[in-house]
C-alpha cells in the first residue's frame, strides 16, 4: 500500500523551512532559559515581519480539542498559550473549538480542513489512514497511553480476572485488550458490561475490573479515599500515545510555519503550566462556564504533565519513530486495521520535522525568527 502522507509538495515546504530553522537556532543562543516560560507580549508581533506576514496569510486557525476544555495535555497548554498571548506574538489568529470526545469526528473535520489542527492518538492517526482519512500527525507527549484498567488492591495478577465482569465505555480499548492478552489472559472468559462514568461501580463490587483514563477515574478514586490498582498497559509493553497532534496535510503544506509556530507556542505554553498549573486551569474554567470542576482539572494537568516528563526520552513534543513502528504492528497483529500496514506506510503518516524546528540544542527556541 502506497503511503498517502505527507505529500512531495509538504517534503519540498519542509525543505524551505529548514533556512528559518536555522536562524532560529542562532536565536536560541541569545534566549536565556529564565525567561523562556514568561507570558509573551500582547503588544504586536514577536517575530519577524516576514514570518509575521506568512502566518497571517493563513487567516483564522481552528483547533479542535480532544474533549471539551478539560485540562489534558494537548488541550490545555493550547488554551494557556491563546491566553497568555503567546499565538498573537507569533501572529497566528486561532480560534478554539471544544471537541466531543469522538475522535472519528475529529479526523473527519480535519481531513475536509473544516479544522486546521487537533488532538488524537498516533493510533488513531493511523487507523484514520486505513480508512482513508488523510492526516498528518507533528507531535506527541509521551509513549504512556491514557486508557488504563482499574482494580481493586486485592488483584495482585491479571489472570485473576478470568471468570469476572469488566466495565468498559461501549468498547474494550485494544490497548488494554492487548495488556491482557500480552499477561496471558483469557479475554473470553471475561464478562463485559457497559458502564456509566461513575468509577464507584468498581468499590461497590458492581464490577471486578473497569476501565478509565489515567488522569481521570483513578484521581476520582483518589479523591473518595479509595485504593485501587492501575494497570497502564504502556508497563505491559504496549505501545500508545499521550498528548499527539495532528494537522491537515493540505494546510501544513502550504502554511508550514504556523504548524511550527502552533507547537513552539504550545510547547511554550506547556512549560509555563507546569509551574502555574492553577492559572491554567483557570483559563479552561473560564471557557468552560458553570460547572466545571477546576480541582479536579487541575489534577487531570498535574498527573498528565507528570508523566510526560517522567517518560520523556527526547525534546518535549518530540515523535517516536520506534513508537510509530510499534503502534503499526499492534494494530496489525490484533486485525484492528482494513489493511496491514508496513513500517514505512505508518511513518509516513507523521513529520517529526515541525517539532525538530523549534528546537535547538535541545533549548524550544522562543520567540520565532
Amino acid at each position: 500500500m502506497a503511503p498517502r502522507t505527507p505529500t512531495a509538495r509538504l517534503r519540498t515546504a519542509l525543505a524551505l523551512v529548514g533556512v528559518a530553522a536555522l536562524t532560529a537556532t542562532l536565536a536560541a543562543c541569545s534566549t536565556d532559559e529564565a525567561d523562556s516560560a514568561a507570558p509573551a507580549s500582547t503588544a504586536g508581533s514577536a517575530i519577524s515581519a516576514e514570518r509575521c506576514a506568512e502566518n497571517e496569510a493563513a487567516g483564522t486557525v481552528t483547533y479542535l480539542t480532544g474533549y471539551q476544555y478539560q485540562a489534558s495535555a494537548s488541550i490545555l497548554e493550547v488554551i494557556a498559550a491563546e491566553e497568555l498571548g503567546y499565538f498573537d506574538a507569533l501572529c497566528i489568529d486561532l480560534d478554539i473549538q471544544p471537541g466531543t470526545g469522538d475522535t472519528g469526528q475529529n479526523t473527519q473535520l480535519l481531513a475536509s480542513e473544516q479544522v486546521q489542527f487537533t488532538a488524537v492518538s498516533q493510533q488513531n492517526i493511523i487507523q484514520a489512514q486505513d480508512s482513508g482519512i488523510d492526516i498528518l500527525g507533528i507531535s506527541s507527549y509521551s509513549n504512556v497511553g491514557l486508557e488504563v484498567l482499574i482494580t481493586g488492591p486485592e488483584i495482585t495478577d491479571l489472570t485473576q480476572l478470568e471468570g469476572t465482569i469488566l466495565g468498559q465505555k461501549g468498547e474494550l480499548p485494544p490497548t488494554v485488550g492487548a495488556m491482557l492478552d500480552n499477561a496471558g489472559v483469557d479475554v473470553g472468559s471475561i464478562q463485559q458490561v457497559v458502564v456509566g462514568y461513575d468509577p464507584s461501580v468498581l468499590t461497590r463490587g458492581q464490577v471486578t475490573s473497569l476501565t478509565g483514563f489515567i488522569s481521570n477515574e483513578p484521581n476520582l478514586l483518589e479523591a473518595m479515599g479509595e485504593d485501587v490498582t492501575v494497570w497502564r498497559p504502556y508497563d505491559e509493553d504496549v505501545p500508545s500515545s499521550l498528548g499527539a497532534l495532528a494537522v491537515n496535510p493540505g494546510f501544513a503544506s502550504e502554511h508550514p510555519t504556523v504548524v511550527e509556530d502552533f507547537l513552539r507556542a504550545s510547547f511554550h505554553a506547556f512549560e509555563y503550566c507546569e509551574e502555574n498549573g492553577e492559572e491554567c486551569v483557570g483559563y479552561a474554567s473560564a471557557l468552560s462556564g458553570e460547572g466545571y470542576d477546576a480541582e479536579h482539572n487541575l489534577k487531570i494537568w498535574e498527573t498528565e504533565a507528570g508523566i510526560v516528563r517522567e517518560s520523556q526520552t527526547g525534546d518535549l513534543g518530540a515523535i517516536d519513530t520506534a513508537n510509530v513502528e510499534a503502534i503499526a504492528a499492534m494494530l496489525d497483529e490484533y486485525s484492528l486495521l482494513e489493511t496491514p500496514v508496513s513500517a514505512d506506510d505508518a511513518l509516513a503518516y507523521f513529520e517529526p520535522a515541525f517539532v525538530t524546528a523549534v528546537y535547538a540544542d535541545g533549548t524550544l527556541v522562543w520567540p520565532a525568527p
